[in-house]
């Protein structure tokens, strides 16, 4: 299935972030294969797909830190290729490993930072304690970095991202592995520095982080973005949510799977765990309630639960790709010959 293509370069501010056809080879493999993105400025775009989609490889583009093949990419209105220079002073990164040096204090990191940047020693250590505070690690700062959590590193190394008050900032699953909370400190960090006008590309694989942070989300698979637009839009453009628990597993649910197959038009997803199958209603297909329970009983399926609903994003994506976020493809994402630098 393939949805009409949102125009964010239309909505409220000019773009910050342009790509218009992008190609990369590794080898044989196409990792991008005519990627097309417009984030406009002061906004989150996510950019999901499962892995191996070509997503980091995009943002490494975007980034400077890898040439496309062919195509073009404007950065905060600099060519990624022929004004990189002035595209790694507009921006930050931050990826889903933290790229801190544990064996200093948090604020000897930032310092560092600064002085790289060649802000100075003075203009160094002042935006290190403006940040410091601002983002609650003031306490932690003369610590070493080895005995934080894994939390508060990677909410350091978004900090150190924002020392040079970047235009745009690049996030690349930046919240990995991380628990709830620390999941939480980081998209409070996102929305305060979308509100102060930064332009924020996400990259993630946890859906509902996209669906709480991202103005807009671009859908990418096999190198290309296949679906673009808000995630209510995108939500509204596949059919109903139906879903049946059953009271018990066994052989009924492949046969409550065949009925929602047949009512649907779509294919079901079976979890055994949880006794429970799912589908999407096909575009234009429409399911009662009552038709459905008749379905079950007439199959002699006991069913504990039977509900139809609004689609998530989670229900997107599959629809959108046969696959979650976490399922490998064999495309490589990057070239193993590059590596990450601030």
């Amino acid at each position: 299935m393939s949805l009409p293509h949102h125009d964010t370069s239309r909505d409220g501010p000019g773009p910050a972030i342009e790509a218009e056809g992008l190609h990369k080879r590794f080898g044989r493999t196409e990792a991008l294969r005519g990627l097309d993105l417009s984030v406009p400025a002061g906004t989150v775009c996510g950019v999901l797909g499962p892995n191996g989609a070509g997503k980091t490889t995009a943002v490494r583009i975007l980034a400077t830190l890898s040439d496309p093949d062919s195509g073009r990419a404007r950065v905060a209105g600099f060519d990624v290729v022929r004004q990189a220079e002035q595209v790694r002073h507009s921006i930050g990164f931050a990826g889903q490993h933290a790229a801190v040096e544990e064996g200093i204090t948090g604020r000897d990191n930032l310092h560092l930072v600064g002085r790289l940047h060649k802000l100075g020693a003075r203009g160094a250590r002042r935006r290190a304690e403006e940040l410091l505070e601002r983002f609650g690690l003031d306490e932690a700062a003369d610590r070493l970095v080895r005995t934080y959590s894994g939390g508060m590193r990677r909410r350091l190394d978004l900090i150190a991202s924002l020392v040079t008050r970047p235009a745009v900032l690049f996030l690349d699953e930046p919240t990995t592995g991380l628990d709830p909370r620390s999941r939480n400190e980081i998209w409070a960090i996102v929305r305060e520095l979308v509100a102060d006008g930064t332009t924020v590309l996400l990259t993630t694989q946890y859906l509902d982080e996209a669906d709480r942070l991202a103005d807009a989300i671009a859908v990418v698979d096999h190198g290309r973005v296949i679906a673009s637009g808000t995630p209510q839009t995108l939500k509204s453009a596949i059919g109903t949510r139906v879903e049946v628990t059953l009271a018990e597993a066994d052989q009924q649910l492949a046969r409550a799977a065949a009925i929602l197959a047949a009512l649907t038009g779509g294919s079901p997803v079976l979890d055994e765990a949880e006794r429970r199958v799912r589908a999407i209603t096909a575009p234009g297909r429409a399911i009662a309630l009552p038709q459905l329970v008749r379905e079950l009983d007439a199959a002699g399926v006991a069913a504990q639960d039977v509900a139809l609903g609004h689609p998530s994003l989670d229900d997107v994506f599959l629809t959108l790709t046969g696959r979650s976020t976490t399922d490998p493809t064999t495309e490589p994402s990057t070239d193993p010959r590059e590596t990450v630098t601030r």
